[in-house]
């Protein structure tokens, strides 16, 4: 652990907390909010309906008795601008993927969410194949139901900073 907390000193990481994962709450409701709001709805392995039930998505990551938050922050001209928004997470899922790595080549293993429905492949082959790159994929962490403010707050965790700033989070579960 000691060498996984200097390696998280060396990142662009705005604040990170390890935690139980028996912490998160799950919730049909966020679920909701993707089949209702999102257009990666149903076109996506990392998206519902491809990840499972919610009762699915909960049994996986509690069978992950540990999990690693890590939370990044970009500045915008606006973050209603949802391009622009948007156009901020690459470097968070590059940070995310970097620290996952590093906690394999740890030993440890681990089952990451982050803030997207997956761009690794050009076109997704949900739902007629098998995903090509589950190993790389991480869902989003809404797609598993998971209420991540509840978390944030448990946490003391400031990821409000007004109209200029976008608060990137990333779940890293691992046993």
């Amino acid at each position: 652990m000691k060498e996984l907390e200097f390696f998280l000193a060396q990142l662009p990481i705005a604040q990170y907390v390890f935690f139980k994962t028996d912490e998160l709450t799950f919730s049909d409701r966020v679920r909701k909010i993707c089949e209702e709001e999102c257009p990666r709805y149903a076109k996506s392995w990392a998206c519902p309906p491809g990840v499972g039930s919610v009762e699915a998505c909960k049994a996986k990551c509690l069978s992950y008795p540990e999990g690693l938050m890590l939370l990044t922050l970009t500045e915008v001209d606006d973050i209603s601008d949802m391009e622009q928004t948007l156009a901020t997470r690459t470097p968070h899922e590059k940070l995310t993927h970097q620290v996952a790595e590093k906690m394999r080549s740890l030993g440890f293993e681990v089952y990451g969410l982050s803030t997207e429905s997956c761009a690794l492949c050009q076109r997704c082959t949900y739902p007629h194949a098998p995903c090509k790159r589950s190993e790389q994929m991480f869902p989003c962490v809404e797609s598993h139901g998971i209420l991540i403010t509840a978390l944030l707050e448990r946490y003391n965790i400031d990821y409000l900073y007004g109209n200029q700033v976008v608060t990137w989070v990333s779940l890293l579960l691992y046993k």
